[in-house]
């Protein structure tokens, strides 16, 4: 793939692709791998200097599989895709990753699509992860320089993504709120999470959408990545999700997964600096959970 940057200081090459996050690694590919970088059509090395104007190309290697990740056919619900990224509504059930326990997952079904679509780039690289039982939006980078500028954009903050949850408790759930706790993994479990004060920061915002009895739709917005983060903060305020047996949730409502649907993606387009947002709509299985309990008001 080709990438084109107009210089705007007078500095060498490797400097100013470095602010187009392009990497030492990525370099080193370009050199060594069948890449080539142009200054105004002639081609140049990384050390050249380059001056004010000067039309930089920079054409980067393809990616080919990883032979131990299997292609599995599957259909997938593709929401967005262009050259750079891929965005599909996942069902709930299905692993993002390969592991011990999951075999047929994300990665593995959009390898097997990469390939039947002939992709130059076919290596997997998943930006956003979901658990096995959330649903919602995932977003993928179509090959390695759109996944690491979209991991700066992580670093940084700047990538939103929104759930919808039931949840129920006691007492009464604020119409909006902050909760700001930090997440650990405690000694005696490699699955669960739980708050610890020692732990890493963790902040998570919500506002109840639609109230049903001692059941609420909340509206989420994730400012950490913590493993389990929605689940764990939830169960911590006394309003775990409903169907999530592993923090408390109630399992007696008919859903019998974590109640928890990505259903918002936000980020900038690093290559046309253009906003990308997405919605999706909610699950069958939320949609009938809600159903009845507005039945039973």
């Amino acid at each position: 793939m080709k990438f084109s940057y107009i210089a705007d200081r007078r500095t060498k090459v490797k400097t100013f692709l470095k602010s187009h996050d392009v990497s030492k690694a990525l370099l080193a590919k370009v050199k060594f791998m069948g890449g080539n970088i142009w200054v105004n059509g002639v081609e140049q090395n990384a050390i050249y200097l380059l001056e004010v104007g000067d039309l930089v190309t920079i054409e980067i290697p393809d990616e080919e599989a990883f032979e131990n990740l299997e292609p599995i056919k599957h259909d997938l619900t593709i929401v967005y895709e262009d050259d750079n990224f891929l965005i599909i509504n996942k069902p709930h059930g299905i692993a993002s990753i390969p592991s011990v326990l999951h075999s047929n997952t994300m990665a593995n079904f959009v390898k097997n699509y990469y390939l039947e679509q002939d992709y130059p780039n076919k290596q997997v690289h998943i930006v956003t992860r979901l658990d096995k039982d959330t649903s919602g939006l995932m977003l993928f980078a179509k090959h390695g320089y759109a996944h690491a500028r979209l991991d700066k954009q992580l670093q940084q903050k700047l990538i939103e993504k929104r759930y919808y949850a039931l949840v129920s408790g006691q007492g009464v759930l604020p119409d909006q709120g902050e909760i700001i706790a930090p997440i650990a993994r405690p000694a005696d479990s490699i699955i669960t999470r739980c708050v610890h004060p020692s732990c890493k920061y963790a902040h998570t915002s919500f506002q109840v959408i639609e109230r049903f009895g001692d059941v609420a739709l909340v509206d989420i917005r994730l400012h950490t990545g913590r493993t389990h983060q929605i689940r764990v903060h939830f169960s911590h305020i006394g309003f775990p999700l409903l169907g999530d047996d592993l923090y408390g949730g109630r399992m007696d409502l008919g859903i019998e997964r974590q109640a928890l649907h990505c259903h918002f993606l936000k980020f900038t387009d690093p290559f046309t600096k253009k906003e990308n947002s997405q919605t999706i709509h909610l699950t069958d299985d939320f949609d009938s959970v809600i159903i009845d309990l507005q039945k039973n008001l």
